[in-house]
């Protein structure tokens, strides 16, 4: 199966601490993988690695099979991110965010493919709303359209359900599912939310203190540690000193 993201014997040292110890996994084309792991566990680092945003200590990072570090601007024009933890303008409209996020990732046809994304995410009647005076639910849809203006090969969602209530979540996780065997798009997750990632994710990677400590799909790993489900995995990995 073609891999889309490889990372090999990749750290990050921040003066002196080890916030990612030599860590090494790849995905799938089409796979949905969970980065999952307690705060403070790495995962915001190696994806801010991913992303060209800070430089590893050492290590590669291989994306569409070209290495990260001579290819980054062509890499990153096929790849996109959301956050419920980062926002959009809130001075500008809907539409506004949208167009300029477009622009700058240099879509074709900008205005009709945000028309496209509108439709999908039934954020057409916010268009014309400032960002700011969006719900959380309402956000997160625009987020993820922002999230997908791009057409990315590769997209990473850093809690996207998180603050919503379980109604839009189940929406945004259909939605997403819908979008990935549509588009063979290849989603790398991040959430605390284990029921979720029963549902979602084809495969779960576990990072403690800066390491992978395991990884398979859900059933896999509730098998491997004799557990009820993945939110006592969690809790067992997370504790572990």
């Amino acid at each position: 199966m073609e891999k889309i993201l490889s990372v090999k014997n990749l750290s990050k040292t921040f003066n002196g601490v080890r916030a990612v110890n030599n860590i090494s996994f790849s995905v799938a084309k089409g796979e949905i993988v969970g980065l999952l792991g307690p705060n403070g566990a790495g995962k915001t680092t190696t994806i801010q690695m991913i992303l060209g945003l800070i430089k590893p200590t050492r290590g590669t990072i291989t994306v569409f099979g070209k290495n990260l570090e001579t290819h980054r601007m062509e890499i990153l024009s096929e790849v996109n991110f959301s956050s419920a933890y980062i926002s959009l303008p809130g001075n500008l409209k809907v539409w506004e965010n949208l167009y300029t996020f477009a622009r700058l990732y240099g879509v074709k046809n900008y205005k009709k493919r945000v028309e496209e994304l509108a439709r999908f995410f039934e954020i057409t009647p916010l268009l014309s709303k400032l960002y700011v005076r969006l719900s959380s639910g309402q956000a997160t849809r625009v987020n993820l359209a922002k999230a997908l203006l791009n057409s990315p090969k590769l997209l990473f969602l850093d809690e996207p359900t998180s603050s919503l209530d379980p109604d839009i979540a189940d929406r945004v996780r259909k939605l997403l599912k819908k979008i990935q065997k549509e588009q063979a798009l290849t989603i790398l997750y991040t959430t605390h939310n284990m029921i979720e990632v029963e549902e979602l994710c084809d495969r779960a990677i576990f990072i403690h203190q800066g390491k992978i400590v395991t990884e398979g799909t859900p059933k896999q790993l509730i098998k491997r540690f004799g557990l009820k489900d993945l939110n006592e995995v969690f809790i067992k990995i997370a504790r572990k000193s």
